[in-house]
């Protein structure tokens, strides 16, 4: 797979979008946390977008992965107005929240085709990795949301650190399958570094899932600055978890 600016940005406007609705769902969270995200996401979709027409649009893939990344910024610009018009979270349809992801579905699919690495196992590695990486932001942002509105219940925070454990071994085994960094493990690929980058790869695997667990742990101490601790440690983890998905797509970039 190539180390690709557009479809990176697209997978994580995507993933974060998707797991806005996971959070907004039960109408718990402020809606401004939705505006912050739908904001963020949808700045991050419109940069997919214009590198995506730059590289240009000479094929059906492609056509597709701009059409699906230009829902991708219509889908969250229609949310980001339906919230701010209704502004209370009993008025919106969080159902808004998903015209985006299912837009940024179809762009990853499109994509698949032409960034390198076989089309079905190109396209099961970026739309699990924008949910892994969607899901690991929406955590760190959602952490911070608390310091807004420090009644809430952890189990939001919660279930976004649970879905990052559920994802990680599916994200981790999609990059390990061949051509993998197994591949790069042993030498069969050259990383341009010796075999370093394959190492660090597997440190940022095995730092993420250990950042997840004790973040985890953390949310399970009763006291509020457990909260925000966890906030911390997901401050890591964004790091080694974005490590894990980038250095691989260097590393078997054709």
């Amino acid at each position: 797979m190539k180390l690709d600016a557009a479809t990176f940005l697209v997978q994580w406007s995507t993933g974060g979008l998707a797991f806005l609705w996971l959070t907004t769902r039960r109408r718990e969270v402020g809606i401004g946390y939705g505006w912050l995200l739908r904001a963020i996401y949808g700045v991050l979709g419109a940069g997919g977008l214009a590198i995506l027409l730059a590289q240009g649009v000479d094929s059906t893939a492609r056509a597709v992965a701009a059409i699906g990344a230009g829902g991708v910024v219509v889908g969250s610009v229609m949310a980001l107005g339906a919230s701010i018009r209704h502004r209370t979270l009993e008025s919106f349809d969080t159902r808004v929240d998903l015209i985006a992801p299912v837009s940024g579905l179809a762009a990853l699919l499109g994509a698949a085709t032409f960034v390198g690495g076989g089309a079905v196992l190109a396209a099961a590695r970026l739309v699990v990795g924008a949910a892994f990486l969607g899901c690991i932001a929406d955590a760190m942002l959602l952490g911070h949301w608390y310091l807004v509105q420090p009644g809430l219940r952890r189990e939001p925070l919660g279930e976004l650190v649970r879905w990052n454990a559920w994802l990680w071994p599916v994200e981790v085994g999609l990059l390990l399958v061949p051509t993998g960094m197994v591949s790069a493990l042993v030498g069969t690929i050259d990383d341009g570094y010796n075999g370093l980058l394959g190492w660090v790869w597997v440190a940022c695997a095995v730092s993420t899932i250990a950042l997840v667990g004790v973040t985890w742990l953390a949310l399970r101490e009763r006291y509020y600055s457990a909260v925000m601790s966890a906030t911390g440690l997901l401050y890591l983890a964004i790091l080694t978890a974005f490590g894990t998905d980038l250095i691989a797509r260097a590393v078997l970039a054709p």
